[in-house]
């Protein structure tokens, strides 16, 4: 029998973050992060990035408890102009509560996309024993080649502070899709974030990157990675780096969106196993 999925917003470290709840309360709960200046509904609109097939009672193996949420300053979650709080170290911590308050007494398997990678390998090199299972999807830049994105972030922040109306909608067009997503027109639409916040949220975004090679390679739990073509916002090269480091990693390239649309029965097999 389908449970209804319920969405509500959970009081977590002083912000309120909408979060959806699908699947029976006695099952294992996986928690889902989504990326950079995405929520919840944006990534249902466009399918990529969608892990509800987790939370499904057709899952093969059985399902899990699939926690979604809007990251702090993202979609229906509260935030802070204050750049520190949308740090991945920061926003790991919300995951960690998160975990806590949805599994007190069991690890949960973690499952992030982009920005929610980021988040999730923070948590899980920060407090390992909470985590079963992690499904890394859409890896981001990261060490030398975060730079190069770390001050296109702080660029796009002063646009979101001090440009016309004008300039952000010319900014926000001329946003270059990658070629894997030409099919999609819902990818890579306005932010979902409140104007008053984008700033700080850009720039918390280019003032962090992922754990060290060492923590990453500390890492014990089985791990799926699940990487998109043809994006240097989202290199291949970091999805490989990760497998390297990490043991037993298994990597999975998409060519096509409607490859990257499979990632969500592709995780729901993995986490089952």
């Amino acid at each position: 029998m389908s449970i209804p999925a319920t969405s509500r917003r959970v009081d977590i470290r002083g912000v309120h973050l909408g979060v959806t709840d699908a699947g029976a309360e006695t099952l294992p709960v996986a928690i889902s992060a989504h990326g950079l200046s995405q929520s919840r509904a944006a990534v249902i609109r466009s399918s990529i990035g969608d892990f509800s097939a987790v939370g499904q009672p057709e899952a093969p193996g059985g399902h899990r408890r699939l926690i979604s949420y809007d990251a702090r300053g993202h979609g229906e979650s509260s935030g802070s102009t204050n750049p520190a709080d949308y740090v991945w170290p920061n926003l790991a911590l919300d995951l960690l509560a998160l975990a806590d308050y949805y599994s007190p007494n069991a690890p949960v398997s973690g499952i992030g996309t982009s920005m929610g990678t980021g988040t999730l390998l923070h948590a899980v090199t920060h407090l390992p024993n909470r985590f079963d299972r992690l499904v890394l999807s859409a890896p981001p830049t990261a060490w030398h080649t975060r730079a190069l994105q770390a001050r296109m972030y702080s660029t796009m922040a002063d646009l979101f502070e001090n440009g016309s109306a004008e300039e952000l909608e010319a900014a926000m067009k001329a946003a270059p899709i990658p070629s894997i997503f030409a099919d999609v027109p819902e990818f890579g639409l306005q932010p979902d974030v409140d104007l008053s916040l984008l700033p700080a949220v850009f720039r918390g975004a280019g003032q962090t990157d992922l754990p060290s090679f060492e923590a990453i390679a500390g890492i014990t739990q089985p791990t799926l990675i699940l990487a998109w073509a043809s994006d240097p916002g989202h290199p291949v090269e970091t999805a490989e780096k990760l497998r390297e480091l990490i043991p037993g990693a298994e990597l999975v390239v998409s060519e096509t969106s409607a490859d990257v649309r499979s990632w969500g029965r592709r995780a729901a097999t993995f986490l089952a196993r």
